[in-house]
């Protein structure tokens, strides 16, 4: 399931949801969701007397961490990643463990035991894709209602078996005006065009939106990026999970306060700080299970945010068009990796999370800094280049070590990458985005499972160990 010639939207690959991973956490509600719902369209909820609910292959081994459990009974509720009231998960998730009943869209109270309809599969994949989900539903004489099997494929994106792929809630539109699938084919519409990438894409939005829908849209984007910042440097303490992992983004926001008198000169490196404190925010709040925007993952959602921050404070000029300029410039670079490779650490690694929101941060920016199509497509190309081969092995199945830093560390090379293309380059380069994605492709289909968020491999046992 790494293939996909569809053009994906800017809102497919920017969605609001909560922490802490898209395709634990949140793809996993919302395959739980259309399940239920899918019930009661059917008129087969009222019947149902039992729900079962099975993780396989990544979902069951790092479900636990990853809070794909709880997901599971909130998204059994009826509810969804955008707009469920997080504070509330955690009471609801022991009331039904107390009841053992689901309150399906407050009308229906299902029989549900969590520890025995629950069903964590941590030996078996299924065929299509390392995170698998089963539901099935039975009537008051155990007579089976409904089996469907669905595939939480990263970022956020969830296909059910019998869909065909226009039924993947995240793939785009045949109408399109400018459809591509690889970088050489957007790059040749922006020639033949005189249109920039960021221009291609809002002409493709224009198409199923009305301008209005669309700035709206962007601006919520970004509020709740700001938001999950703000929330990150005022929060303390120790994050959930047993790791003992400390916050620390509000005492490094406390300590750039104290030098912030300081002359630039003083310290050269003070702005690239501020940048590591804006990743650490919004990768602290994931993994507190927090609102987040997956960008294009909810592991790597703090790379974009830490960029555009970076470019709204540091960068002269900076205005509302060109944060949204980034937006859609980047969603056309992720776009290029959701349809020829995947977004899914559990298939890719971690350089299908971090290592793409790079590429795609890197690309935003070269864009808002003046860039043409070609020393973009370049910035993204290095983004991607230098992040090849990057596992996934959260300690303890958790987003937090080494995922948190990871982030920083991803919008730092995103900078240097843009800045690269821009201010010392001219669009030239010998490595192609096309090839450096097909690269990652091959790197993810190579790679040892146990690198790729099974948390069997790498710093997953190592640190455990010593």
């Amino acid at each position: 399931m790494t293939a996909s010639r569809s053009w994906v939207s800017t809102f497919d690959l920017f969605k609001i949801g909560i922490g802490p991973s898209s395709s634990h956490t949140v793809g996993p509600m919302l395959a739980a969701k259309r399940f239920v719902t899918d019930l009661e369209s059917e008129g087969l909820l009222s019947k149902t007397q039992r729900i079962r609910a099975e993780l396989f292959g990544s979902l069951a081994l790092t479900g636990i961490g990853h809070a794909t459990d709880s997901a599971i009974l909130m998204g059994l509720c009826g509810e969804h990643p955008q707009s469920i009231d997080t504070t509330t998960i955690a009471e609801r998730c022991t009331a039904i463990s107390q009841t053992k009943r689901i309150p399906c869209f407050l009308r229906y109270k299902i029989p549900f035991d969590p520890t025995e309809d629950l069903v964590f599969h941590r030996n078996e994949f299924l065929p299509q894709h390392p995170n698998g989900l089963r539901f099935t539903a039975w009537d008051k004489d155990g007579h089976e209602l409904a089996k469907r099997q669905a595939y939480s494929v990263g970022g956020g994106f969830v296909v059910f078996e019998d869909d065909d792929d226009a039924a993947e809630p995240s793939t785009g539109f045949p109408s399109i005006p400018f459809a591509f699938s690889s970088a050489n084919e957007l790059l040749a519409i922006c020639e033949s065009t005189g249109r920039n990438i960021s221009e291609v894409v809002q002409q493709n939005e224009l198409s199923q939106r009305d301008e209005t829908e669309i700035f709206a849209q962007l601006n919520r984007i970004w509020d709740v990026m700001e938001q999950s910042i703000e929330r990150g440097c005022q929060a303390s303490g120790i994050l959930p999970g047993g790791l003992g992992v400390r916050r620390r983004a509000s005492e490094v926001l406390r300590r750039l306060n104290e030098s912030a008198s300081e002359d630039v000169r003083t310290d050269p490196m003070r702005h690239i700080d501020w940048v590591t404190l804006f990743a650490l925010a919004v990768n602290e709040e994931n993994a507190a299970g927090g609102r987040v925007v997956t960008a294009p993952t909810n592991g790597a959602a703090g790379v974009i945010p830490a960029v555009l921050m970076y470019y709204k404070r540091f960068i002269p000029g900076a205005t509302t068009k060109g944060l949204h300029d980034f937006f859609r410039t980047a969603a056309a670079i992720g776009s290029l990796y959701k349809q020829n490779a995947s977004l899914s650490a559990a298939e890719m690694g971690c350089q299908g999370e971090v290592g793409v929101a790079c590429s795609m941060a890197a690309g935003g920016l070269a864009a808002v800094m003046g860039g043409t199509p070609r020393q973009i497509e370049n910035a993204a190309e290095i983004g991607m280049e230098h992040n090849l081969g990057l596992t996934c092995d959260p300690v303890g199945g958790l987003v937090q070590i080494p995922c948190i830093e990871r982030n920083t560390m991803g919008a730092i090379k995103a900078i240097n990458a843009a800045r690269l293309s821009v201010l010392y380059g001219d669009g030239t380069h010998h490595v192609s985005l096309d090839r450096v994605i097909e690269t990652m492709r091959q790197t993810g289909v190579d790679m040892q499972s146990k690198y790729k968020e099974t948390s069997l491999g790498g710093l997953a046992v190592n640190v455990i160990n010593c």
